[in-house]
């Protein structure tokens, strides 16, 4: 009977590994299968730019995987059950179960609310190409209006910025303001949150700091200190929050309900299941733990394929880095920041600004898209058997 490795979720992580592991273990042992609930790759680094009316590629998953030999389950993940080895879909057909022998947790990170009240009802979001294509369409009926409408980022953070600069940028018309708790690029070095103050100007981001939304109405949102913010549009990006499966099926996971794993990804509770991107905990070359990132994604991804590749085949697992060394922030088309970060997440004073940073940014981008849409490309052509007996003890010896 063949190895049945399947993995949840077909973002950045779970699609890089789906296509490497198919690369490098032998279809004669393995079968792999990809559920993921959309028939397309999103690229979600891309979904503000989406939202604010620019087109992105989409590649057809089926696509991706041609000539893998990879299954895809178009189907939404409703629960794990690792003490059964059995995952629960719902599809337009009802849905089902599928076991495993191995499982790889990929499904991400979607906008936390935070407890405001009223975020779910009225805000807007781009961590999803559906509620991405919702602000889209709210954005154009603002734009078709010809009144100015009123558009009000919540939140400083990279996706907030992002958002805020590439509505501003791409649709002038209207009046975008961007609330910030604290100070402006409070984590970026004095010369980067000074460009970033530059670009708002220049865009004409009205910038709220030390303001704190306390609700979210249809028509406007109100703050801490009383202060009502009309609003045509808002648009939610104060923090994000992972898939809610994994702790109702009993995996050990950290308050916010990433998946606790060791240096390898593997889980610390249920050995033949790992977790890779945003839904993972796991501690970085620099003793801290691992950001909501995109760098991380792959990362996490290269560690876990290391893991699965090793043990199976019965070969020593090797440890790949996890290190988290800048943030690339997009200011609309033309502009961005490279942010460079010490050992401890702290940004070093030297960045890299403008065009430069924009270039570098779409070279980011690129290069995930194609890497996602290549997994097969540049590997090695030979397949690894798999061992008679598959380690599958929490335990054992790594190499650097």
């Amino acid at each position: 009977m063949k190895h049945r490795i399947v993995l949840l979720g077909a973002g950045y992580a779970g699609a890089y590994a789906a296509g490497i592991l198919a690369r490098r273990l032998s279809p004669a042992d393995t079968e792999i299968t990809v559920v993921n609930a959309e028939p397309d790759f999103v690229q979600r680094m891309r979904l503000h730019a989406f939202a604010a009316g620019r087109e992105i590629e989409a590649p057809k998953l089926a696509d991706v995987f041609a000539g893998t030999g990879i299954r895809l389950r178009l189907a939404r993940v409703t629960a794990v059950h690792p003490e059964r080895q059995i995952v629960s879909v719902a599809d337009a057909d009802g849905g089902g179960e599928l076991g495993y022998d191995t499982l790889v947790y990929a499904l991400g990170s979607h906008v936390a609310d935070q407890g405001v009240p009223g975020v779910a009802e009225h805000a807007f979001d781009v961590a999803g190409r559906p509620s991405a294509l919702r602000l889209r369409e709210r954005l154009d009926s603002l734009s078709r209006r010809g009144e100015g409408g009123r558009v009000l980022v919540v939140g400083d953070g990279l996706t907030g910025i992002e958002t805020a600069t590439e509505i501003a940028e791409s649709r002038p018309g209207l009046s975008v303001a961007l609330i910030a708790r604290g100070d402006l690029g409070a984590r970026l070095s004095a010369g980067a949150a000074g460009h970033l103050r530059q670009a708002c100007d220049r865009l004409g981001i009205t910038v709220l700091e030390h303001t704190t939304v306390e609700s979210v109405e249809a028509k406007r949102v109100l703050c801490a200190d009383g202060t009502a913010l009309a609003s045509d549009a808002t648009v939610w990006a104060a923090g994000f929050a992972v898939n809610p499966v994994a702790t109702a099926g009993g995996l050990e996971v950290t308050d916010n309900g990433q998946i606790v794993v060791d240096r390898t990804m593997r889980s610390v509770s249920h050995s033949n299941v790992y977790a890779i991107g945003d839904s993972v905990h796991v501690i970085g070359d620099n003793g801290r733990p691992m950001p909501m990132s995109c760098g991380s994604a792959g990362y996490t991804s290269n560690q876990a394929i290391e893991s699965i590749v090793g043990r199976l085949t019965g070969r020593k697992v090797a440890n790949t880095k996890l290190v988290y060394t800048f943030n690339h922030i997009s200011l609309g088309r033309r502009d961005g920041i490279v942010q460079p970060v010490d050992g401890e997440g702290r940004a070093k004073p030297k960045y890299v600004g403008g065009r430069k940073a924009a270039r570098i940014k779409a070279g980011i981008i690129k290069g995930s898209l194609w890497a996602t849409s290549h997994p097969t490309f540049g590997l090695p052509k030979r397949k690894h058997r798999l061992a008679a007996a598959p380690d599958a003890s929490p335990a054992e010896k790594t190499i650097a």
